[in-house]
């Protein structure tokens, strides 16, 4: 997802102030009616501290590719990934950068009552007016040109893409985007990795989202290869100005 775009081009301009956040290897870009970087700076910096705690002491939770069930004295972020990373069938570092991004945007929720907060493409908003959020999948013919429209009645929401052409994170498939949309953001996080890992070609784009079990949470899915599209839910598109500066 262009957040790039997303942000600096469409949000900024609507009456949101827009701040980068990082730590460590978190690098947020946060979108709010004020410039909240010092709360959303602490909150980042608390949720990957929980993460990366609960991670050493229990390694296999950020190594296995399989669901892996919190323990019982797991934090809200932990328990979080691994409820997620069952219901798609992935390992819970699959919903880590979905969970961040949730947990921080709840935390400044308690200070603003619209925000946006991308991690790495992954995405937690809350609108109060319609948004538009750029699609970029990578060598895609339709790469910068479909946005998706978010109504606020759908907000809080997580919008969140998995690539097997372009990004750091693992995908064993070919998807030139899998995007999902949930009411959890991390579970939008597991599940588009969990569909994007099943594409293996254009062909695949159909079946696959018309055989997996989708987790009754996801609101919807756009997929992509080439410029093959497939839909599942609830996904309103818009043609977007590539030429936007």
């Amino acid at each position: 997802m262009d957040t790039r775009r997303v942000y600096r081009d469409w949000v900024e301009g609507q009456g949101l102030v827009t701040f980068a956040v990082n730590v460590g290897e978190t690098d947020l870009l946060v979108a709010a009616p004020r410039d909240l970087s010092r709360e959303a700076l602490a909150s980042a910096a608390r949720h990957r501290a929980t993460v990366e705690s609960y991670v050493r002491s229990h390694p296999r939770f950020a190594t296995s590719l399989q669901p892996v069930a919190a323990r019982e004295d797991a934090p809200d972020i932990a328990r979080s990934m691994a409820s997620a990373a069952a219901l798609a069938g992935v390992g819970p570092l699959a919903a880590v950068a979905g969970a961040i991004a949730e947990a921080v945007g709840l935390d400044l929720l308690q200070l603003a009552d619209e925000v946006i907060v991308e991690n790495g493409g992954d995405i937690f908003m809350r609108t109060r007016t319609r948004r538009v959020v750029g699609l970029y999948a990578g060598r895609s013919a339709l790469s910068g040109k479909l946005g998706l429209v978010i109504e606020p009645e759908q907000t809080p929401l997580g919008i969140c893409t998995s690539s097997g052409s372009f990004g750091h994170s693992l995908s064993f498939g070919a998807a030139d985007a899998c995007t999902v949309l949930a009411r959890s953001v991390a579970l939008a996080d597991a599940v588009a990795t969990s569909l994007a890992n099943r594409i293996r070609s254009a062909a695949d784009l159909g079946s696959v989202l018309s055989s997996s079990p989708i987790p009754a949470d996801v609101v919807g899915v756009f997929a992509t290869v080439d410029s093959q599209v497939a839909i599942w839910g609830d996904i309103r598109l818009t043609l977007i100005d590539a030429a936007k500066p």
